[in-house]
């Protein structure tokens, strides 16, 4: 083909110098034609705005810059196989076979794409199901212990009521045995059991205290032998069927004042004296409670009726107690000489009867410290083992070495 035909046949391309002007069409040089020439329609290096040409590059007539390169795709002619008397272009079915792998890795790029973007957003889905249904569960779960106690969990009953009607909010003393590490002041509990005897086991009984609860806390095996002694059990029955009375021993309990809550209730005008046992923890403020009902008898105040046989002490729910006054100045003569003031005398009567609701108070915060040490020492040997057992065998790298 003729230079002329390979001209006419590129077609008048807008923007292109021409034959006579050196440049040469976009498809390209003449046949058997040298050169460089790329294609790059419209404006030349050098003009105005649109700077030098690379370096390196063959020039004719004026440079062209090179457009960005585009994509042509081919389509191949299917070729069918001619059987024996047709040989089938190998090269041809390697380059199929390349194309057809690249589409396949590509499309299985794209199918694990898809599928991570389907299970990322299935955990999504699934976690903000779970969110909703806990949302739920907890929504039903007020609600239904609201319709059946009649109030929110975790919230007092809210009632027009006043602070007469609970009593008046005792003090917070520092007791001696308060603390974390603290333990009681058993000459505390001996005068408090001393108090608790002459003056209170005349109406209150004590019934989860046996005398030999006594021994190694406020008196000795001896002293609480005799204690027991004093007092006259009812047992049997005998040889004949009998009942008979002896005298204590220290696996008895200290004796109730009343036979049954009949006779309890006659003595009292109707009123029930309750048990000490566990009456620090039966009141709201333990101790500080029990301190302040005993130390907190007035005089009623102006507009306050109390009706006979009942006394007015603020501590108490209501304000009327049907417990009189007990402790006085001197009430009680302490053979240790420490002087047995109303205050003293229900410190002491407190911190016995903080004892005896919990008698195993010390113990428990002895068998805490001894657990705090065994644990201490545990976390240092298991921080010696990861540092010098562990660290070596976690940190080492394995290698194969060539054979």
């Amino acid at each position: 083909m003729s230079n002329k035909d390979y001209y006419n046949a590129g077609g008048q391309q807008q923007g292109y110098p021409q034959q006579g002007q050196q440049y040469y069409p976009p498809q390209g040089a003449p046949p058997q034609q040298g050169g460089y020439y790329p294609q790059q329609p419209q404006q030349a290096y050098g003009q105005p705005g649109y700077g030098q040409p690379p370096q390196g590059y063959p020039q004719q007539g004026g440079y062209q810059p090179q457009p960005q390169p585009q994509q042509v795709y081919v389509q191949r002619p299917a070729q069918q196989d001619s059987g024996a008397g047709g040989g089938t272009c190998m090269a041809c079915l390697a380059g199929a076979c390349l194309c057809c792998c690249a589409e396949a890795l590509k499309q299985a790029a794209q199918v694990r794409f898809a599928s991570s973007s389907a299970s990322s957003s299935a955990s999504a889905a699934r976690q903000n199901a779970s969110l909703a249904a806990a949302g739920l569960a907890t929504v039903g779960s007020i609600a239904w212990y609201t319709h059946q106690y009649g109030s929110l969990p975790f919230l007092g009953d809210v009632s027009a009521s006043s602070p007469a009607e609970h009593g008046l909010h005792p003090a917070a003393y520092p007791w001696s045995h308060a603390g974390y590490f603290d333990t009681f002041d058993h000459a505390s509990i001996r005068r408090g059991f001393q108090v608790y005897r002459e003056v209170c086991a005349a109406c209150h009984s004590l019934d989860r205290i046996a005398w030999r609860n006594l021994v190694g806390v406020s008196h000795s095996a001896d002293e609480a032998r005799v204690l027991a002694e004093e007092v006259e059990y009812t047992d049997g029955p005998n040889d004949q069927g009998e009942n008979f009375q002896r005298p204590g021993k220290l696996s008895d309990y200290l004796p109730p004042p009343y036979p049954n809550e009949e006779a309890a209730r006659a003595s009292n005008a109707g009123a029930l004296p309750p048990d000490l046992s566990l009456i620090i923890k039966a009141r709201h403020g333990g101790a500080d409670y029990v301190f302040s009902l005993l130390t907190g008898y007035v005089d009623a105040p102006a507009g306050v009726e109390i009706r006979e046989g009942l006394n007015y002490n603020p501590y108490f729910p209501g304000g009327a107690i049907a417990m009189a006054r007990v402790l006085f100045d001197g009430v009680v003569e302490y053979p240790d000489g420490t002087p047995a003031t109303t205050t003293q005398m229900a410190k002491d009567v407190s911190t016995f009867l903080s004892w005896a609701a919990e008698p195993e108070h010390d113990e428990r915060k002895k068998m805490g410290l001894k657990a705090v040490i065994v644990m201490s020492g545990l976390w240092a040997m298991s921080i010696w083992i990861k540092r010098f057992k562990w660290a070596p065998i976690k940190s080492r790298k394995l290698r194969e070495s060539p054979a």
